[in-house]
């Protein structure tokens, strides 16, 4: 499974969890910009916090050297190695920076952090093939297992710019949150807002690792997001 290869690689960050998986907690890091190395997809910066100098990675974007910046939103990696900059970090921050204020150019407004789940209403049922609840997909994992699936669901939580993809939950009111078969992982290039309603068609993976301490029992991979 390539991407699953490649995200194991690579990891951010840790995209807030699925229900039946434990929750990454999402932290934060500010510090002074003492250097910046621009690679395809992610800006790396070298920080001078309170803690000593520190290495963080976000979406490209272009911040001035000297800046003082908030990552937010952010998981911390060990001995993760980019092989763009021939480079082992023992440890890294992944994450956004959330005070755009810093940034060169226009201000533009924060990316979407987590937040508090908004509440969800029963969503109709996708129609086509493949169509399937969330609580079916999580339910019948692993009969769908590298299958194409077609959910409709609310966006409850966005992770943007991640490994150059956006982590997306759904959920569409069916399933229990006490046992986690109401929320789905999507991870998609496409753009999604909290409470959007949207349908994402993609594939079923299950038991993926995305680095240490991450573990999803099934997500949908690669998938096409519309409103």
């Amino acid at each position: 499974m390539k991407l699953v290869t490649a995200l194991i690689a690579l990891l951010f960050a840790a995209i807030g969890a699925m229900a039946q998986a434990p929750t990454p907690q999402a932290t934060s890091l500010r510090g002074q910009v003492l250097e910046t190395r621009n690679v395809d997809g992610y800006t790396y910066l070298r920080l001078k916090t309170a803690q000593g100098e520190a290495w963080a990675a976000v979406p490209t974007t272009a911040v001035k050297t000297g800046a003082e910046v908030t990552i937010g939103n952010a998981t911390v990696m060990q001995n993760f190695e980019s092989k763009t900059l021939k480079k082992t970090f023992d440890k890294i921050v992944f994450g956004q920076i959330v005070d755009p204020g810093t940034l060169l150019g226009a201000p533009r407004p924060a990316a979407p952090a987590a937040s508090a789940t908004p509440a969800v209403t029963k969503v109709a049922k996708a129609s086509g093939p493949g169509a399937k609840t969330v609580a079916e997909v999580v339910t019948g994992k692993a009969a769908l297992k590298d299958k194409t699936v077609l959910v409709r669901g609310q966006v409850v939580k966005v992770n943007l710019g991640i490994l150059g993809k956006n982590w997306v939950h759904l959920q569409d009111g069916s399933g229990s949150a006490a046992d986690g078969t109401n929320d789905i992982l999507v991870t998609t290039k496409d753009a999604a807002a909290v409470g959007d309603i949207v349908n994402a068609k993609g594939t079923v993976r299950t038991d993926v690792t995305v680095g240490p301490g991450y573990a999803y029992a099934v997500l949908i991979e690669d998938a096409a997001v519309r409103k």
